[in-house]
């Protein structure tokens, strides 16, 4: 039998005392480099066992697999030996009938313990050895809670803040940084976006990303449209389900605001398309509508921080509150869900003349139901994909790392 005993920094003087006598009963001791000096003092004369050095864990596997079978070896290992450690290597060539383990706090463990933060809903990623694309597809989904296990080989906390920043997600997150976690020069700190990464961070450390309600900007310092996706609040229950920048600039493009008139925002969301196109045409009459409950809020709290000011926001179905708005000049339809032909028929019906409607769609069975109504109305059409890419940290260069591609129905009626 193999004990595989999880360790803190004060191993092995912080071990229980059952597993203390473990360790001086074996016949055979490995433990990391950096365990070693420690070790040895403990030891002292206590034990006769054999030292190994765990680092190289394929001749460590060797040396335990030549036990006898009345001999015993213990291994030490960091935090959960289960969890990004020595385990999975020592389970796949001694087998775990061999094995027992007993954890000890892993690094996620005690960096939500030093935030004080229960951490059952947290996430968590893994960089060592792979690629930053999974991380950025992780934000885009804006976890509430994101623990991030760095390799400092590839960049560490840097990798992580270039990340944040590129995908407009900074004001959005708290990032805290954990060193040395359970070790005597630990040090926890958040880092604010304008705050440089210490000169002598340690290697052994990992970020924690908490997600928070974006400081209110200045309106009068914001750009003219093509905001940061990380200004706007979103709903919590479905953080990342919003039109993204490159999406929103195209649609305002087809849309072609004219300086005056009514603008419906159908399906709104966040009511990032028409908070930004009151930006351009202040004059414009924006009515947005958004089913889902607490949207009507979110779509106002936005437009505070936007500077700007709906005409009206409602909190409905649009099928049910159509009738009792101005006929439209303009009109995104983001939304719909099965009645999205229905609510497309309605559009048409009230459309004044010479007017717009740009239908944004993940989909191509949306496309083939949408643009029969069209070509019934003799509507003119234009249909464009919208594939954005943004350039991510790869190593020491940069990565494009593609964004879901969108289709773009767009459809205007003659002035006659």
């Amino acid at each position: 039998m193999i004990d595989v005993i999880g360790t803190d920094a004060g191993a092995p003087d912080s071990l229980p005392e059952a597993l203390q006598a473990l360790v001086r009963q074996a016949d055979l001791i490995a433990a990391p480099h950096r365990m070693q000096p420690a070790l040895k003092q403990w030891l002292k004369c206590d034990s006769s066992a054999r030292c190994l050095n765990s680092d190289e864990p394929i001749s460590l596997c060797q040396s335990l697999r030549a036990l006898g079978s009345d001999q015993r070896g213990v291994v030490l290992a960091s935090g959960d030996p289960l969890w990004f450690g020595i385990g999975r290597i020592l389970i796949e060539r001694l087998g775990r009938e061999s094995l027992r383990f007993h954890p000890g706090p892993s690094s996620l463990q005690l960096a939500f313990a030093r935030l004080g933060r229960p951490w059952q809903n947290a996430e968590w990623i893994s960089l060592h050895g792979r690629d930053s694309a999974p991380l950025i597809q992780r934000l885009q989904q804006r976890p509430s809670a994101l623990a991030v296990l760095t390799d400092p080989s590839r960049g560490g906390v840097n990798d992580v803040r270039r990340i944040l920043s590129s995908s407009g997600l900074e004001a959005s997150y708290a990032l805290w940084l954990f060193e040395a976690l359970g070790h005597n020069d630990e040090r926890v700190q958040r880092l604010n976006p304008t705050q440089a990464t210490p000169s002598d961070l340690n290697p052994l450390h990992l970020v924690v990303l908490l997600a928070e309600p974006p400081a209110d900007p200045i309106a009068d310092t914001l750009p003219l449209f093509g905001l940061d996706d990380g200004l706007y609040l979103q709903h919590h229950d479905r953080p990342g389900l919003m039109t993204k920048r490159e999406v929103r600039i195209q649609l305002l493009a087809d849309l072609q605001l004219p300086q005056q008139g009514v603008l419906w925002d159908l399906g709104a969301g966040t009511g990032s398309v028409g908070l930004e196109a009151l930006r351009l045409r202040p004059q414009l009459q924006l009515f947005a509508v958004e089913q889902r409950s607490g949207g009507g809020t979110l779509i106002e709290a936005n437009a505070r921080r936007l500077g700007v000011k709906p005409a009206v926001v409602v909190e409905a179905s649009a099928l049910s509150v159509l009738e009792e708005l101005p006929a439209p000049d303009r009109v995104l339809l983001g939304g719909g869900g099965r009645q999205r032909s229905e609510l497309l028929q309605a559009v048409i019906d009230r459309m004044n003349p010479g007017g717009v409607v740009a239908i944004p769609m993940a989909n191509v069975e949306a496309l083939a139901e949408l643009k029969p109504i069209l070509d019934q109305a003799s509507w003119a059409i234009q249909i464009s994909q919208q594939q954005a890419y943004r350039g991510q940290p790869l190593a020491d260069g940069t990565r494009l790392a593609p964004m879901n591609p969108v289709l773009i129905l767009r459809g205007s009626k003659t002035k006659g």
